[in-house]
């Protein structure tokens, strides 16, 4: 590991707090950023994770894709995971916190749409950071390319039904706009330039050469994510602090819960590292773009299950770092660990 992968979690906090000091003093210049968006996508945003992903996908071989079918387990743990118990568990953390343990703090109309917000976030699997977590577990790109691919195809007929039937509503609207383009900035445009690239490049070690002189330019490219996240949040987060650290807690335990899940079934089933690094991350993380216009689309901007949305932005990143952290520490739990 660099010396940037090695301190990524100091840099990170860095980039949190820096964010929330321009946010502070430069609230203008971040409005204009906030309002550079198509479908709720946020466009600086997604050329930053573009970045991110882009060196993992020079790295797919589509010869090894093929072969994925022949390791079905981590594909059904993903599904599994994501849309027959993930959904489920945060709703029922939301109900415990906020209509039980948090109830003395938290009038009973802002608890409903701070759990609302936070189904949303378990109905929405990862699409973009997914790429950026395996990297850093040493992940098999070509099974995460793989699972990326099925969730968003099972996320298009799943998704609605599933937060109607949790909400308690049957007219939710899903912005089919967001779920396409996110699908498209966020996986067929940095897929169709890793392709292209690894065509330019002619062997497999000027393929690994090229991905080692990306690797500075993806940890700033996560890096200036989580500056501009926070510093687009930097107001609500000083104005409602009390508040975002009860979202924060059941969303935390609720990551770190599905891990766990995931982690054990995945060492039951004896999958290799390389599959199962992807497969306990990819439910852990959350399709942000998507929950938040949901969230804005249904209860409105200043809604307190939009406010939910955005602390799920604000915890992932430190917490998912921790998951990459732990993932590559117990990693020789696994086979075929390297």
């Amino acid at each position: 590991m660099g010396m940037f992968e090695r301190w990524l979690t100091v840099w990170v906090g860095l980039a949190i707090v820096v964010g929330i000091g321009l946010g502070l003093t430069a609230p203008g210049a971040f409005a204009v950023v906030a309002a550079l968006e198509v479908a709720h996508v946020n466009l600086v945003v997604a050329v930053l994770i573009w970045v991110m992903i882009y060196p993992m996908m020079i790295q797919i071989d589509f010869a090894s894709v093929r072969d994925v079918g022949r390791r079905p387990q981590g594909l059904a743990l993903t599904l599994v995971v994501n849309w027959l118990i993930k959904p489920f568990t945060m709703a029922a953390l939301g109900v415990l916190f906020f209509h039980h343990l948090f109830a003395p703090w938290v009038d009973p109309a802002s608890a409903d749409e701070y759990i609302a917000g936070m189904i949303l976030l378990g109905v929405a699997p990862c699409t973009a950071m997914v790429f950026v977590w395996s990297q850093l577990t040493r992940g098999d790109p070509n099974y995460t390319l793989v699972q990326v691919s099925v969730n968003d195809l099972v996320m298009i007929v799943a998704f609605a039904p599933i937060a109607a039937f949790l909400l308690g509503v049957t007219d939710i609207v899903v912005p089919w706009q967001t779920l396409l383009l996110s699908t498209v900035l966020y996986v067929v445009l940095p897929l169709l330039a890793g392709v292209l690239t690894r065509r330019a490049l002619s062997s497999p070690g000027a393929v690994a050469t090229f991905v080692a002189r990306l690797k500075p330019a993806s940890v700033v490219g996560l890096l200036a994510t989580v500056l501009m996240l926070f510093a687009l949040q930097a107001e609500t987060l000083v104005a409602q602090p009390v508040v975002i650290a009860l979202i924060a807690i059941p969303l935390i335990i609720q990551t770190y819960g599905i891990f766990a899940i995931t982690f054990v079934l995945a060492r039951r089933m004896r999958l290799p590292y390389p599959v199962a690094a992807p497969a306990c991350l990819i439910g852990t993380s959350n399709f942000f773009e998507l929950a938040v216009a949901v969230a804005i689309s249904l209860f409105g901007l200043h809604s307190g299950a939009a406010l939910a949305t955005v602390v799920g932005v604000l915890v992932e990143v430190p917490v998912m770092l921790s998951l990459v952290a732990l993932m590559r520490r117990f990693g020789r739990l696994f086979p075929a660990y390297a």
